[in-house]
């Protein structure tokens, strides 16, 4: 997983409430268990048409946020149903933080699982860096997780709160495999022990 230390990046504005999982990623793109390949088919309804061409209107496809990286949502994001490639699309697209007033639970831990910041704000906070990205692609914010904090192009400073494991998991990079293998010299004893108390298991 790659590590999440400090991102500089164009923020895409998205106020809208209760964007769910079936928003960022429709169910008729979960038949894969590859984790790449489905940031064409995030928020697939709202990006394109039923002809399959671009919607004009969708944030994403507005060419100064093409290449936006954090996103600045409504509340209750990632909502709905459960589903692992939900995060899978948004980081396949080049989404590295979400930042909202609140997040379904699922959801917000199935993004530290993979490499994807969810930033909880407050309301106010949240109206300043909507205002903030709405400046477009000129307005670069800078999300530093080590000293839990997100500047805006205008300097402002808005601080924010993330638990001590999943701040570890993220900046060094771990997965849920990673994190059981630092334990690997442990386990390896554990397991030489066992094959001399129990040989027979």
């Amino acid at each position: 997983m790659e590590k999440f230390e400090k991102l500089t990046a164009i923020a895409a504005p998205m106020p809208l409430i209760n964007i769910d999982t079936d928003m960022i990623i429709p169910k008729q793109f979960l038949k894969t268990i590859k984790r790449s390949g489905l940031g064409v088919s995030a928020f697939h309804e709202m990006r394109y048409d039923l002809n399959g061409d671009e919607n004009p209107d969708f944030v994403l496809n507005n060419d100064a946020y093409r290449d936006a990286n954090i996103l600045i949502a409504g509340d209750n994001f990632g909502c709905g149903s459960s589903r692992e490639h939900a995060p899978w699309a948004l980081l396949d697209y080049g989404i590295r933080c979400v930042i909202s007033t609140s997040f379904a639970d699922i959801f917000f831990n199935n993004c530290f699982k993979n490499g994807i910041l969810p930033v909880i704000v407050k309301e106010e906070q949240l109206t300043l860096l909507m205002k903030d990205a709405e400046k477009g692609s000129n307005a670069r914010m800078v999300v530093d997780l080590e000293n839990q904090q997100i500047e805006t192009s205008d300097g402002e400073i808005v601080q924010f709160n993330v638990d001590p494991h999943s701040k570890h998991c993220l900046i060094n990079g771990l997965d849920d495999i990673s994190l059981t293998m630092e334990k690997s010299t442990s386990i390896d004893d554990f397991e030489t022990k066992m094959a001399k108390v129990k040989p027979w298991v």
